[in-house]
């Protein structure tokens, strides 16, 4: 359960695996901060989709995890404070409306709606979704900054 005062925090999937590879020089140090805070209040969340992108991403040898696969999965979602969120119709029904004209990417869509449906923030470094929730349609966290 996520303490009311800190805000929900849904990590896109890079911004996951940075920080799980303990790689946070990719992530700003504002970023890392706000994450952590989140963490430490229960309120960090991983979407389904993300574990599929993670799983595409090793198994087509672009990604190297520091364990395997399976075990990397465990525990990432094993973290304190952090959670693996529902895929819900919802979600699935928003990500094919959601408003304005945000990309095309699928995994990223589910993303998108997850954050909306859940009133969460999406911590991402996509320059595209960046750009995307500049119209209000989008809370983020800019982990670049």
């Amino acid at each position: 359960m996520a303490d009311a005062g800190v805000p929900l925090t849904l990590l896109d999937t890079h911004v996951w695996i940075w920080m799980v590879e303990g790689d946070a020089t990719q992530v700003g140090p504002e970023a890392v901060a706000s994450i952590e805070d989140a963490a430490r209040g229960g309120a960090v969340c991983v979407s389904p989709i993300s574990v599929w992108e993670v799983a595409m991403l090793e198994s087509r040898g672009r990604l190297s995890l520091s364990r395997a696969l399976d075990d990397w999965v465990r525990a990432a979602l094993g973290a304190p404070g952090v959670r693996l969120l529902p895929l819900s119709p919802e979600i699935a029904i928003e990500s094919a409306r959601l408003p304005g004209e945000p990309h095309g990417d699928p995994a990223d869509r589910i993303l998108m709606a997850s954050a909306r449906i859940l009133g969460a923030r999406l911590a991402t470094c996509d320059r595209a979704i960046l750009e995307y929730s500049e119209g209000g349609r989008l809370s983020v966290l800019d982990a670049r900054a």
